[in-house]
């Protein structure tokens, strides 16, 4: 990694962070994009992107990740694996330690996105890579024709509930309210699908197994408080994301859940430093959004640079 002096260094590499790389770097700055696991963010866990405009019929999320980085690079954008572990403010200019080194730069735009919240309770953590996991499509083809479980009630656990099904035995869909948050479409295509049965009402309290995996979970129904036993081979937790901002928590300002306060030109407390798509506090998180707001610190960043 270059100790020069950067224009632009973003920090992740999903959607929001490619896209800014692609104008930064289509525009003649220097910029370098730090990514800490792999590239594409939580858009390599989707099996079909339905809703992102350009591809009739869905494209597959990681095929779609892959042309962002071709079209990124393209321009010359230059990417380094590795874990940003601070960001200080030294005016001109940021300083950010990756891997215990330092990395300097006139501008910052930090697109980490966000992780799957935990369930919190006994058994989850123990049992997490043995039979509870936070990716269907990364995990739901080691189940096959066993019963398998999905927490959650959003567009996410939809999806992954009907990819569940292409390997599962059975597929139940935990939900604590008696209604569906995911979008009518999806939720149409749960009701119709005879491997799918809907656990309205009902929570997650335990996770049960032994050194072979997990073996079941315990339930509890929200409105008697009863609770029973179902047997299980795979519990999928789909509850919805933290936000990745916990190494930058003392120097910018974030909300109560752990955001990133923006304005709308997605600048934040820290001057030339600017925040984009999953992980800055906004209204909607999908691709489209984070890529326009990919575009909006891009552009920011460029304008934050000519004044200086």
């Amino acid at each position: 990694m270059s100790q020069s002096l950067y224009d632009v260094v973003i920090i992740g590499g999903g959607p929001a962070g490619l896209t800014a790389g692609l104008y930064t770097s289509r525009a003649q700055l220097r910029t370098l994009l730090v990514e800490r696991m792999i590239m594409g963010g939580q858009v390599m866990t989707t099996t079909k992107v339905e809703n992102y405009p350009g591809f009739p019929g869905g494209i597959d999320g990681p095929d779609l990740m892959v042309r962002f980085q071709e079209h990124c690079q393209e321009f010359g954008l230059e990417i380094e694996y590795g874990e940003v572990e601070s960001l200080s403010d030294r005016g001109r200019e940021k300083v950010l330690t990756v891997d215990g080194k330092e990395v300097r730069a006139r501008t910052v735009i930090i697109t980490t996105g966000a992780e799957p919240r935990k369930l919190g309770v006994p058994g989850e953590t123990e049992l997490t890579g043995r039979g509870v996991s936070y990716c269907a499509t990364c995990d739901g083809a080691f189940f096959r024709e066993v019963p398998v479980a999905i927490a959650g009630g959003g567009d996410t656990a939809a999806e992954e509930a009907l990819f569940l099904t292409r390997f599962a035995s059975k597929v139940y869909v935990i939900h604590r309210r008696n209604e569906l948050r995911a979008t009518k479409i999806l939720q149409e295509r749960l009701f119709a699908h005879d491997k799918i049965e809907i656990l309205w009402n009902t929570t997650v309290v335990r996770a049960e197994g032994n050194a072979s995996g997990l073996q079941a979970v315990e339930l509890k129904d929200t409105v008697s408080g009863e609770k029973r036993c179902l047997d299980l081979q795979g519990l999928f937790v789909a509850i919805g994301v933290t936000p990745k901002a916990h190494f930058i928590a003392e120097v910018l300002d974030l909300d109560e859940d752990g955001y990133i306060l923006t304005d709308a030109e997605c600048r934040t407390s820290m001057p030339g430093v600017f925040a984009a798509g999953d992980v800055r506090k906004k209204i909607l998180k999908q691709i489209a959004t984070a890529v326009g707001d990919g575009a909006v610190a891009a552009i920011m960043a460029e304008k934050y640079l000519e004044g200086l």
